[in-house]
This record gives structure tokens, sequence and C-alpha cells, in this order.
């Protein structure tokens, strides 16, 4: 082989990954599941599918890469028309973990339930309260999991964070005074202004990161005690809804109206809006989910027209891929300067090449 095809393939095998996510559209997953609206998902990287949550069924369900539909879970045993707004992959103990909230005007009910990803059996269903009786009605909302299993999860009424142990043993966790702290909406006429704590996510250096929807607040939360900090950002995330992480660090934050890409130097001190990609509202994004190869991806479950209940059930649902634009240009960029640099080895070998077969014709000469 020629050094110039030499070169060629090397850079090709070097840079095949983000050639090829360049060259190709983003990923779009529709699937049909009747009346499902769905608000919560995750992806479960064993199975290798993305799972999602209802909101008028006591049913989970898995989604393929080509949008096949399958009723992971069926619990009959939870409360009629309860939704499930969040869950979460416990890789390490094989489970899934599912919030089951049912809304006003049915009656109040917040729990945390654990299923075996093997037989899909329910492990346990851990009620949630708001501890001392005196908070507002509670929104069990969204969850993440530690290591040890620990789950937590958001109240978005009364702004704390639960605690559900390994054995399904609930608590109080965190009443951080931070959560009330900034001014809302006291009419609660703006939207999302009774909308507190909302999606979290777990870091494993043993902290975890929540972020509240009606202050465009992000907080960093220590997982053995509860205290929280103001993550100071760039800009608020207004009316943020859920987190993810992706596996290089930068975290995800997704509402109706944005998908924000954010990254930080000092372990979420301070945080750096680096990309913010415009979503369609009309579709109603609630969730965001890192898939296969660290794509990341947002749910459009049309969760408000569902909420409203006045228009036709709808039948198909979205999960899509959304891209980085600066991460995309910082590729191409890469691409060119490796090119380069081949190119540059080869000119620089040509002019080894001539000199060296002058020196031979000198000496036969």
């Amino acid at each position: 082989m020629s050094l110039t095809k030499f070169l060629l393939t090397l850079i090709l095998l070097i840079h095949v990954g983000p050639i090829t996510s360049l060259a190709s559209n983003p990923h779009v997953i529709k699937f049909r599941s009747p009346n499902l609206y769905p608000e919560g998902i995750t992806w479960d990287p064993s199975a290798q599918h993305f799972i999602v949550g209802s909101l008028h069924h006591r049913t989970i369900h898995s989604v393929s890469d080509a949008g096949v539909t399958e009723t992971l879970i069926s619990d009959p045993t939870l409360p009629p028309n309860s939704t499930i707004p969040g869950l979460a992959i416990d890789p390490i103990h094989k489970r899934l973990l599912a919030v089951v909230h049912s809304a006003s005007p049915l009656p109040p009910f917040n729990a945390l339930a654990a299923y075996d990803l093997r037989d899909r059996s329910r492990i346990f269903l851990s009620l949630l309260t708001d501890g001392d009786g005196v908070s507002t009605r509670p929104v069990a909302n969204d969850v993440a999991v530690d290591f040890r299993g620990n789950a937590y999860v958001t109240n978005s009424a009364g702004n704390f964070i639960w605690r559900v142990n390994a054995d399904g043993e609930s608590s109080v966790f965190s009443r951080s005074p931070l959560f009330t702290s900034y001014p809302v909406d006291e009419a609660k006429t703006a939207p999302f202004s009774e909308c507190g704590l909302n999606g979290i996510a777990y870091v494993s250096k043993g902290y975890l990161l929540v972020v509240q929807s009606n202050t465009g607040k992000m907080f960093k939360v220590d997982a053995e005690d509860g205290w929280g900090r103001e993550v100071l950002l760039t800009e608020e995330l207004t009316w943020a809804d859920g987190v993810a992480i992706r596996g290089d660090g930068v975290v995800l934050v997704v509402s109706p109206r944005k998908l924000w890409f954010l990254k930080s130097r000092d372990s979420w001190g301070e945080g750096v809006v680096y990309d913010k990609i415009d979503l369609d509202v009309e579709r109603f994004p609630t969730s965001v989910g890192v898939g296969g190869e660290d794509r990341v991806y947002v749910l459009y479950g049309h969760v408000l027209e569902g909420i409203k209940g006045n228009v036709e059930a709808r039948e198909w649902f979205d999960i899509e891929e959304v891209r980085s634009v600066k991460e995309s240009k910082e590729e191409n960029v890469w691409i060119f300067v490796f090119i380069g640099l081949g190119l540059a080895y080869f000119l620089f070998w040509r002019f080894q090449m001539k000199q060296l077969v002058k020196n031979m014709d000198k000496k036969i000469n």
C-alpha cells in the first residue's frame, strides 16, 4: 500500500464516527401507542431501547430504535388514571424505577415503584409523603438513582427531594432553603409558576443536579447530607423540565421550547451554556435522554394536549435525536486539521524520498 493510501485510510479510521454522524440526518423514532402521552424517558443500555411512561395508563413501554413499542410493565394495582412522569434505570441492581403520581381531582397519591428488569415483577411500591403534613399537595415528578440503589425523587409542589433506599424505605431527604428563596409568580398566572423542582440527575462524584421550572435555576445537592447550593449559570434555564448527563459530562436540560447543552470546569459550582437548540413547542417536549453512542434524544409526548383532554386521542409520538450545532462545527474543524496533517506528512515524505534519490544518484555517478 502506498503512503498516500495509508494516510487516507488512517484518517478515515480515526474519524469514521464524526464523518458518519455529520453526513447522516438526526435519528427520528416515531412510535405508535394510542392515548399514551408519555412524559418521562430513560435509556436501558442492556436492552438497547428507550423506556417511556404514560399520562393515562398504568403501563410502562419500551421503544426500539425502529419504533417498535412493547408494554414492558402493566401494573393494575396502581391507582386508576395515575401518571408515570419520571423513570430511571438502576443498572447495578437491574431495576426500573418509576415515579407514580395522581393529579387533582383524583385522590392524592405519590409513590416510587421499583420493577425487576429481568422478570418485570414489582420489587416494592414506596409511598411518598410530605413528612410534616403542612406542605401543599405533593407532586412527585422525576427520579435519579445512585450507585448504591438510593433513589431521589423531586416534589415539584413542595420544593423538596425524597430519598428511597434500595429496600424501598422513603424519607424526606433535602429541604434546602435555597429551593424556596427565589421569587416566583405569586398570582400563578405565568406558565409553570406552580412547578418548582423538576428534573434531577445523579453525578458519580457524589452529588445531584436538579432544575427548577418556575425560576430557571439549577442546584447542586450533596447526595449524603442534602446540602444544596445554586449553580451559577451564564443564563437562566426558563421552564426547565428534564435533565440528563452525557458520558463526557455534558449536562442536557430540556424545556418545552429549548434544549440546553452545559459544561462545567469546577464540578458544577459554575456552569456555561455553550449551545441551545430551539424545539417544537407544539409537540411539547418534556424529557431528554442519552441513548446509544451518547446520542442525545428529546421526547415529544404532546403531554399538554393529553392533560387538556379536549381533542381526539393521539396515536403517534416521537423520540428525536438533537445535535449541538457548535459541536458539529468543531468536529468539522478537527477533520480538516487531521487531513491537513496527513497531507503535510505526505509532502514531507515526498521531499525526503527526492533527497534520497538524489543522494543515491550522486553515489552511483
